[in-house]
């Protein structure tokens, strides 16, 4: 089954500590490339993500966020720093001594102190089966997403396949026409020599020009090329690069087509065939 590289998936999940919102972006690119955004207090985590990710996606550039998003109900924990009250107690007490009663800090100067007053930090090991279950379920919905664009291509590069058949077909059968006009041109010439023509010869030139006229190989090359490409769509893994290696072949045969046309019919069905293999190559650049 093809796979786009195009796609985009959001999920959310309440936690303990709020909602987690993954939101996924891919689009093409030759390797896997990830870019992450992620909040400071789940830093850490990263490593994992990325090993989710790496193991689920073939090719595409990821663009990834992660957002924790508190709720009214989910308000984070107030922490003191109970070392520095401690310190600033001891300093006020300090000073109260040497100043005199009614010098102290008041509540409030210890509460706006910097480094006082920390919200507490998320516990990681909680957190981290939640954002990795959501991150799946987002992953889920990008490889799904991708595989409705992907089918949508393949019906698209099954049309053209269809079209390069044709005209493959078309320039085969053309093939034993081909020859017997080159023959009759050939006689009406040899005809107006005033000399005998050796029949021996003749046919010498004619079989050189069978010869030379001759890309059987090549369309043969191109059918087969044609089924490969058929096999490729059933298969499971990413096959992107498979497809574009196959549409050089393609193209390369169809070069060799042209450049052998005798006749105005087989140029043309030289040239068609290269304007339906860029219009497949274009295509597959997007398909993992």
């Amino acid at each position: 089954m093809l796979r786009s590289m195009t796609a985009f998936a959001r999920r959310e999940q309440p936690s303990s500590w709020g909602h987690i919102i993954w939101e996924l972006r891919s689009v093409n690119h030759r390797y896997l490339e990830m870019s992450l955004r992620l909040p400071e207090t789940v830093r850490g985590l990263e490593s994992p993500i990325r090993d989710r990710i790496g193991a689920t996606l073939g090719r595409g550039k990821i663009d990834g966020t992660l957002k924790l998003q508190p709720t009214a109900d989910a308000a984070p924990m107030i922490a003191l720093n109970w070392p520095l009250v401690d310190r600033l107690l001891q300093a006020a007490g300090d000073l109260e001594q040497r100043m005199g009663p009614g010098t102290g800090l008041r509540l409030i100067d210890v509460l706006r102190w910097p480094g006082v007053v920390n919200e507490a930090e998320p516990d990681l090991d909680s957190l981290k089966t939640v954002i990795l279950t959501v991150l799946d379920a987002a992953l889920a919905e990008l490889i799904a997403t991708r595989e409705r664009e992907g089918q949508r291509t393949a019906e698209l590069l099954t049309q053209r396949c269809t079209a390069l058949r044709a005209q493959v077909a078309n320039a085969r059968a053309r093939r034993p026409e081909l020859l017997v006009r080159w023959r009759e041109k050939l006689l009406s010439r040899l005809v107006e020599l005033p000399m005998e023509v050796d029949s021996g010869r003749l046919e010498q030139e004619l079989a050189l020009i069978a010869q030379r006229l001759d890309v059987d190989e090549e369309l043969d090359r191109l059918d087969t090329h044609l089924d490969e490409i058929q096999a490729v769509f059933q298969r499971s893994e990413p096959v992107g690069r498979r497809l574009d290696f196959l549409m050089q072949e393609l193209n390369r045969e169809a070069n060799t087509l042209s450049s052998k046309a005798a006749d105005a019919d087989t140029t043309r069905a030289a040239v068609e065939l290269k304007v339906l293999i860029e219009q497949m190559r274009e295509q597959i650049q997007n398909i993992e």
